[in-house]
This record gives C-alpha cells, sequence and structure tokens, in this order.
C-alpha cells in the first residue's frame, strides 16, 4: 500500500470548450491550495462525440497553460506513445518541464493497439486512422513504451550526444539542451492495468494511474493494486514507494457517491486523486470540487 501523501488535482478534457475558459479554470485551480495538479487528456479528436467537435492538442495546450499558472503540477493523463517519437516527446516534455519551471509530471501510456480478437471498438481507432497513427498488437505497444521511457530518461540525463540502437528506434547523436529543471527529470506516471503494464509500472514508474469510477468500481482498482504489489515484490521494490493515482469523473448529482468512493480508495493507498468535471465548465468549479468533495473527503479520511 502506497504510504505517500494524500494529494488532490483537477482535470479539464478539452472537448466541447475553448481555450479561454480552460485557462479560467486553471487560474482559478492555482489559487486553490487544496488542488495540487491539473492534467489534460491525449486526443485529437472527441470521445463520444461527433468527430467535428472541436478538441485541442494536448501538448501545445499543456505548454501554453504551463505558462498561464504558477504552482500547480501539470500534466496529460496520459500521452499516448504512439503518438510521437520518443525523442521528440522527450524533447517536448524538457521543453514544458523548463516553461513551468520544473512543475511537469509526464503522464505516460501505451496507446491504442489491436486486439488479439480482432474487434476493435474502441472510440480511440477512429482517431488512429484519422491521424495516421498504427495500432500495434499489446505487447508491442507495451516494448516500445519502455523503450520510450529509456531513450527519454537517457536524453534528460546524459549531457554529451548519443546513440540509441533499440528495437524500434535507431537514433544517431541524440541530446536534449536545455535539460528540464527537474533533476533527474519529472516523475513518470504510467497508465494502464493490465499484468504486462503493471510489471512495467513496477520497474519504470514513480506514479501508477488507473481510471476510477464510473468507469472501474473501487473493488476493481483495489484487485490491481494488490497485483503491482506484487510485481513491486518480484523485482524487490517496496511498494509504498510508488505513488497509487485514479482519476473520477464529476458528474452534476452524484457528488455524494464520488464521496463515499474517494474515502474507500484513499483508505486503501490511492492518494493522488485526479477530479475531473465534465465540460464545459461551470464558474468556479474548482472551487466546487474543493467544497463539496476535496475538504469532506479529506476530513472523512482523517476521522
Amino acid at each position: 500500500m502506497s504510504t505517500t501523501r494524500l494529494s488532490f488535482g483537477i482535470k479539464t478534457t478539452p472537448m466541447r470548450v475553448g481555450y479561454d475558459d480552460i485557462v479560467r479554470v486553471w487560474r482559478e485551480a492555482d489559487e486553490i491550495e487544496e488542488l495540487e495538479h491539473a492534467w489534460l487528456w491525449d486526443h485529437f479528436l472527441p470521445l463520444f462525440a461527433p468527430p467535428t467537435v472541436p478538441v485541442l492538442e494536448g501538448w501545445t495546450l499543456l505548454a501554453a497553460l504551463a505558462a498561464q499558472t504558477e504552482r500547480l503540477g501539470v500534466g496529460l493523463l496520459v500521452t499516448n506513445n504512439a503518438a510521437r517519437p520518443p525523442a521528440v516527446l522527450g524533447k517536448m516534455a524538457a521543453t514544458t518541464d523548463v516553461i513551468s519551471h520544473g512543475r511537469l509530471v509526464l503522464g505516460l501510456g501505451v496507446g491504442g493497439t489491436r486486439q488479439p480478437d480482432g474487434v476493435d471498438n474502441s472510440p480511440a481507432i477512429a482517431e488512429f486512422a484519422a491521424y495516421g497513427l498504427p495500432l500495434r498488437a499489446p505487447a508491442e505497444g507495451i516494448a516500445r513504451l519502455v523503450e520510450t521511457v529509456t531513450t527519454i530518461r537517457r536524453m534528460w540525463a546524459d549531457d554529451q550526444p548519443f546513440d540509441v540502437d533499440g528495437r524500434f528506434d535507431r537514433l544517431q547523436g541524440l541530446v536534449c539542451e536545455p535539460k528540464p529543471v527537474q533533476r533527474p527529470g519529472p516523475p513518470l506516471l504510467l497508465g494502464g492495468w493490465g499484468d504486462r503494464m503493471l510489471r512495467v509500472v513496477a520497474e519504470h514508474a514513480d506514479i501508477w494511474n488507473m481510471p476510477g469510477p464510473p468507469h472501474n468500481p473501487v473493488a476493481h482498482l483495489v484487485e490491481r493494486s494488490r497485483a503491482l504489489d506484487r510485481h513491486c515484490a518480484a523485482i524487490g521494490r517496496d511498494p509504498a514507494a510508488l505513488t497509487r493515482s485514479t482519476q473520477v469523473l464529476v458528474g452534476v448529482d452524484d457528488v455524494a457517491a464520488i464521496r463515499d468512493a474517494l474515502v474507500e480508495l484513499v483508505r486503501e493507498g490511492f492518494t493522488h486523486i485526479v477530479l475531473a468535471p465534465m465540460p464545459p465548465y461551470a464558474e468556479k468549479v474548482a472551487r466546487r470540487l474543493v467544497d463539496e468533495i476535496v475538504l469532506p473527503v479529506r476530513e472523512l479520511v482523517s476521522a
């Protein structure tokens, strides 16, 4: 079970909402000490909506928001590893950490994969086809993720150009300057919950994230967290050193149920909580999240 300090953040899905409204929410959150981090997603087309619904691109938007805030940790929950070459992503992340003066968390996931049964019902399938992104088998997607993490961390550490002769990437004279402000680099958050992915999390991540209610019931998150404990034990890593994170969608009428679920999750070791209100965003939405969810949950878990 993770023993890291409890923190709360906000996620603004950049779909059906304009830049100015997202800036408004992030600036509001930046002034509220109970919210410690803020997040975007990484999609080029809307999910569960017509393809013509406006969506802002995640990394360029993140850099802009990093420049508009002063205190919040910032990141994407999570970056699609299939969308950008590893070295390009490492350079983008280093630049965003510089812009934010050392507040980036690199959130990363496998991205879309081709299901072994040949049935692909994910709404991201159309997105991959539209933007020319490859659907890969899950095992290859995980292997590419590991190679990306290895390359990026070396980019952030090495002062001299180096070559990469990997299974998927051949790079010559790679160098990253300036380096990230955070040394040896921004924390790494990995998203996923399958057994193979949890092994990668145990080996490489600082933070593990899995979607929470309503996508997954509390019992499923707890079972996956215990599976992660076993993977940590298998490689000799202290499970308590790995922060457990979850994202919870916040609707209008389910605040009480969300509070109950979060209390249970916090008591089971999930200490990095991301609240994702649904767009469009009402005035003072960040303040409402704190008053109706964050403060009551903190009081209940400390009782």
